[in-house]
């Protein structure tokens, strides 16, 4: 059995039969390190969307854990996700956060790479090493597992993964294709970036969490920042809300899709719902979700048309992206719409995020206490009230009311990621979903 940080079992951490989770696992230095190799280094990370990179040399940078990677389409026409560390001693060979380039050098000592990484020059290499450095052994260190799904382009650094799409599952491709499946869709330039004081898991748990809206979000709800015809809208306790759980720790939770409601709250018709090949694409439950999804560990898709993700800084630190993707061939005035309400929903300037992340960061102050930590966080909501109704493909999902089911999904999934020794142990031991939650 895996010790976290040497004073707790990693069977002790999520209590799943009692909806129980160690606060340890929110603020430990140990703990953290080995979710770096256990989870960010074993997983299929994000990387961006293929209209970022649509030629030869352009790419953009991403963080698989707190490592800096390249994504960079080659002149083969493919992608490649290169570590983003000089084989000589160590320098980034990238600093632009996007761009068009035909090679990298660098800037310590000049050593160049190619677009696939490859070493191709070495200052000195006929006088100072004699020729006799083997340039094939030192090249960037290369991802050997890149996949698009959709144009969505994921990475992973164990050679030993499934494939991308067996890793997703059903949950995880309805979550992908609740984006794809608007449009036309392409990636808008500029990334909103900004730290919060927390633990990435509890940025995470928190798109699930439907309980929080009409205390933590009751200012921007009086001030109707964000629904012009309905002022002080919050989601009633007792709406129904569809929970979808997949493998691996993906998930779907929140409202069932209802027109009329969105339409009352001032949010555009969602018309994209009913094309045939977004039945045949997401199925008749995934077409009814209006909740939020998670792809494991954390990529979080959301109803406006943004995608976040949660990257670890350390165990008391979390950098938060958003990009805002929108349907190229919308009107002008739609599209403009679109735009202004991603840039104030969330993000740094938007009214929901900036009261969250006050919340995530006094919940990580709590659970390093050493009183604290005595007890539990808990999250038992629901719990026991919930039927999984099965699909064809073993996940499943349950209509119910606000819960924290698919919190605790998460949080048992981690579980797993972490005792887990390599993926033919995650394999094996990973929870299949259960007939109740």
């Amino acid at each position: 059995m895996v010790d976290l940080g040497n004073r707790l079992r990693i069977d002790e951490a999520v209590d799943v039969e009692r909806g129980l989770v160690d606060r340890r696992i929110f603020s430990d230095q140990e703990i953290y390190e080995l979710e770096l190799e256990h989870i960010f280094a074993r997983a299929w990370n994000f990387m961006c969307h293929e209209s970022q990179i649509p030629k030869t040399g352009d790419y953009f940078m991403n963080y698989v854990g707190e490592e800096s990677v390249i994504v960079v389409r080659d002149k083969e026409g493919g992608i490649q996700v290169l570590l983003n560390t000089c084989q000589h001693r160590g320098n980034a060979v990238c600093r632009a956060e996007q761009g068009h380039a035909s090679s990298f050098m660098c800037t310590y000592h000049g050593w160049t790479y190619n677009l696939q990484g490859k070493l191709v020059g070495v200052p000195g290499n006929k006088d100072l090493y004699h020729e006799e450095l083997d340039r094939e052994n030192w090249g960037l260190t290369r991802a050997p597992l890149v996949e698009s799904y959709k144009g969505f382009v994921f990475a992973n650094f164990d050679a030993d993964a499934p494939p991308l799409e067996e890793f997703l599952g059903e949950v995880g491709t309805i979550s992908l294709s609740f984006m794809a499946e608007q449009g036309d869709m392409q990636m808008l330039d500029g990334i909103q970036k900004y730290t919060i004081g927390c633990n990435w898991k509890l940025a995470v748990d928190n798109l699930f969490d439907y309980y929080h809206v009409q205390v933590t979000h009751a200012s921007s709800q009086m001030v109707n920042f964000n629904r012009p015809g309905n002022a002080g809208a919050a989601p009633r306790r007792n709406n129904e809300h569809l929970v979808m759980l997949g493998e691996y720790g993906h998930a779907i939770g929140g409202p069932t899709h209802n027109a009329e409601v969105n339409r009352d709250n001032g949010l555009p018709d969602q018309l994209w719902r009913e094309r045939p090949e977004t039945l045949q694409a997401m199925g008749q439950v995934g077409v009814k979700t209006n909740g939020h999804p998670n792809i494991f560990p954390n990529l979080w898709i959301t109803q406006n048309a943004q995608l976040s993700l949660r990257l670890p800084k350390g165990p008391l630190k979390t950098e938060i992206w958003w990009f805002t993707m929108i349907d190229k061939n919308l009107p002008a005035e739609q599209w403009e719409e679109q735009r202004q309400r991603a840039i104030h929903v969330f993000g740094p300037a938007g009214g929901l995020e900036q009261e969250d992340g006050e919340n995530w960061d006094q919940s990580t102050r709590g659970t390093r206490g050493v009183i604290a930590r005595r007890r539990p966080l808990n999250f038992s909501m629901g719990l026991g009230h919930g039927e999984v109704i099965k699909g064809d493909s073993g996940s499943g999902h349950i209509m119910t009311k606000i819960n924290e089911h698919a919190q605790l999904w998460t949080y048992r999934a981690w579980a797993e990621w972490m005792a887990a020794e390599s993926w033919a142990d995650l394999k094996q031991r990973h929870s299949l979903v259960p007939d109740n939650v």
